[in-house]
């Protein structure tokens, strides 16, 4: 088992801060739980901890600091050795909202994490409170009523480098990557825990450094993806990729860009990963020029795009 217990909170820049917001609370159904300067703090209904989201009105778009939850002090003092040995370390921050102390340091493409294992639990008010006390909140129902934070794809220009990172310094499982024709790798999705993936590398198309593919929020169903899609169609939202499945992971997609041009994703499904020795599923050139798993074709966007924007 790793010292680190799951992906952590993310956040996003986004230079239409009320649009965007409007857009997390009204058409992805998050609540607001704090407001620091420029930054708002979001959760879904089923997120534990007291906020997922943290959006951030700035001039560009992206992703800001990236959170991996430790399971113990001791276990996040063993991985901040681990990160300082490697020379990536940046330092320890007093903490955020509803967190605490927490270690910054990038990965090798610059993309910015903190570790952390304090933070509070989300407590409902009275109006929120759940009719079950194994639910850490009531479901909202609103918009697409977005259930959890998912996964994150960020885009690297040397996938394999930021990969071998995350699984020899953080710990992570590597479950599928794909490999080309050249020998070079494109793509690797990786977990914490059984799930097909929660941290994933693409490569970018632009060879820029520390950029942002998508933020991913769990829905429960497939049917919740199609039902965000028509939410999205009647909100104005830029629709990039309607629902369908995908071949890795086998999850279920919806791909939109929010108001401030950051991708975001509505997810369901996905394989989960028993096995401990539970072999890397290795995709070739050729069987990911077939498209997702149903035949239908990556839009071409979808490898070409990221935040913030770069000239090509």
């Amino acid at each position: 088992m790793s010292d680190l217990a799951h992906l952590g909170p993310v956040e996003m820049f986004t230079p239409e801060g009320e649009r965007s917001l409007a857009f997390f609370v009204d058409t992805m159904g998050m609540e607001v739980v704090a407001q620091q300067g420029p930054s708002t703090y979001l959760r879904g209904w089923g997120d534990y901890q007291r906020w997922s989201l943290k959006l951030t009105a700035s001039d560009t778009s992206g992703m800001g600091v990236l959170g991996l939850r430790a399971w113990s002090p001791e276990a996040l003092d063993r991985r901040v050795a681990m990160v300082e040995a490697t020379g990536l370390g940046i330092g320890w921050t007093d903490g955020e909202v509803g967190r605490g102390p927490g270690y910054r340091f990038t990965d090798p493409d610059g993309h910015l994490f903190e570790l952390y294992y304090e933070c509070e639990r989300y407590e409902p008010p009275p109006d929120r409170a759940p009719a079950l006390k194994n639910v850490p909140g009531r479901y909202s129902g609103r918009g697409c009523a977005v259930k959890r934070l998912d996964h994150i794809n960020i885009l690297a220009a040397d996938v394999r480098a930021s990969r071998d990172f995350c699984v020899d310094t953080l710990g992570y499982r590597l479950y599928e990557r794909i490999e080309l024709d050249d020998g070079s790798e494109a793509g690797a999705w990786m977990s914490l825990t059984i799930a097909a993936h929660e941290l994933i590398y693409t490569r970018d198309a632009l060879a820029a450094r520390g950029r942002l593919h998508h933020v991913a929020f769990w829905v429960d169903t497939r049917e919740e993806c199609m039902r965000a899609a028509d939410i999205w169609l009647d909100a104005g939202i830029e629709i990039e990729a309607a629902p369908s499945k995908h071949a890795i992971a086998q999850g279920y997609f919806l791909y939109g860009i929010e108001p401030g041009g950051n991708r975001v994703e509505v997810t369901s499904g996905g394989r989960l990963i028993y096995d401990p020795d539970e072999p890397c599923v290795v995709w070739t050139e050729a069987e990911r020029a077939k498209g997702q798993a149903w035949g239908v074709q990556t839009v071409p966007s979808f490898h070409t795009y990221g935040t913030p924007p770069v000239e090509p």
